[in-house]
């Protein structure tokens, strides 16, 4: 039997230096497609992405051109909206990648609701950033007018900050076993899916603006259809200790309880690896579950366990 793998792609992995066209992230998005039909062979393939950088344009054009009679979209759908972009770019990929093979392949994108806790710690402190920056007259000004939380981003401007709670369930999650089981390569949970919370009475979904982390959220997905690899897709092609410093020193095979130390030591950053090493460690505690954290040129020679970070229980 085929091992089942789950690739965590982030949102700034289909810009390449920075390019946010279409046209552009299409490009990058083969790359991914190409990279999947030659590992279809040997695995079952469940891709979720990140959208930060998709997301926040969506966001920009919804803000500028919002009038009485067309509103803006709220976040939580704009989320849905980044998925349909993302997944359309990469199911056409990896149909091309296959055409290219004269092989064809059954391959859906399932737009995604994973379910928060109304009661999580993180909405009574918003800290993820999202949209354009302002100045800090406009930003208070909006925040009275939309009802917003809004910060100072690093000096660079305010902006509005929502919440990031913990994905604890994902409501298309029978359907995607089902796809799987039927040959389809599945892309889903995109942009850490769209945030839902289960109402007290009748238990109805509802939308809530938050943006689930990326990382979570398809560990999360991997839980769900039983896989044996998770993989978190970075731009770097190992996890590092004192990344960007001299002494930097690549990570190689470890175990979860070695990471875990580093982890706890404060070797990695909140709004850049940490997340992935979190999310790995979740994964590859489970006996015989395996994480691995590498870079899109270094996936093939990964999964073979001659690149990457490796991590085991």
């Amino acid at each position: 039997m085929k091992k089942r793998l789950v690739l965590a792609l982030g949102g700034n992995a289909l810009q390449k230096n920075g390019e946010v066209t279409a046209e552009a992230q299409k490009k990058v998005a083969n790359i991914v497609g190409s990279v999947v039909a030659n590992l279809a062979d040997k695995y079952e393939i469940v891709v979720a992405h990140g959208n930060g950088p998709q997301v926040g344009n969506i966001l920009i054009h919804e803000e500028q051109g919002s009038t009485d009679k067309a509103p803006a979209m709220p976040l939580e759908t704009a989320v849905a909206m980044s998925q349909g972009q993302i997944g359309y770019w990469l199911t056409q990929a990896i149909h091309n990648a296959f055409a290219k093979k004269n092989m064809h392949r059954k391959v859906a994108t399932i737009i995604s609701q994973v379910v928060v806790d109304v009661n999580d710690p993180a909405f009574d402190n918003p800290t993820k950033p999202i949209g354009q920056f302002y100045n800090e007259k406009q930003a208070k000004a909006l925040a009275k007018v939309n009802h917003w939380t809004v910060k100072e981003d690093a000096g660079r401007g305010w902006r509005r900050v929502v919440a990031s709670p913990k994905p604890i369930d994902i409501v298309e999650k029978r359907t995607i076993r089902e796809l799987i089981k039927d040959g389809v390569i599945v892309i889903a949970a995109g942009g850490g899916g769209i945030p839902v919370y289960r109402t007290k009475v009748l238990k109805r979904l509802k939308g809530i603006d938050a943006v689930i982390d990326k990382d979570f959220a398809a560990e999360r997905l991997a839980e769900e259809v039983k896989a044996n690899i998770f993989v978190s897709v970075t731009a770097v092609p190992n996890a590092y200790i004192n990344f960007g410093q001299p002494n930097a020193q690549a990570i190689h095979k470890i175990t979860t309880k070695e990471l875990k130390k580093y982890t706890d030591a404060g070797y990695f950053k909140a709004g850049s690896m940490l997340p992935k090493i979190e999310a790995t460690i979740k994964f590859a505690n489970k006996p015989g579950n395996i994480g691995i954290i590498t870079d899109i040129d270094h996936l093939a020679e990964a999964l073979t366990g001659k690149a990457g970070t490796i991590i085991t229980k």
